[in-house]
């Protein structure tokens, strides 16, 4: 694996953990796209660093099951405009 490949998988895990960031705000913070964030952190991370794999895996699965509700609130504060 491409050495820039591995230092960008491990800072993309370590700004999710610092920000409890999801993976639309990592990718538009380090301008790449969704994919490249969620490969790098969901594949490449667990081959790197399994302790730091780990804690994003935790922080996305919140994400995840918090998703519906974001989603909600964005759709109601559109229609309040």
């Amino acid at each position: 694996m491409n050495r820039q490949v591995e230092e960008r998988a491990v800072e993309l895990g370590e700004y999710i953990i610092k920000n409890q960031a999801t993976v639309r705000s990592t990718a538009k913070i380090f301008g790449v796209s969704k994919s490249t964030v969620h490969k790098d952190v969901s594949e490449r991370l667990k081959e790197l660093n399994k302790n730091l794999y780990y804690e994003v895996k935790n922080i996305l699965e919140i994400n995840k099951s918090q998703r519906h509700i974001r989603g909600g609130l964005a759709t109601k504060k559109k229609y309040l405009k």
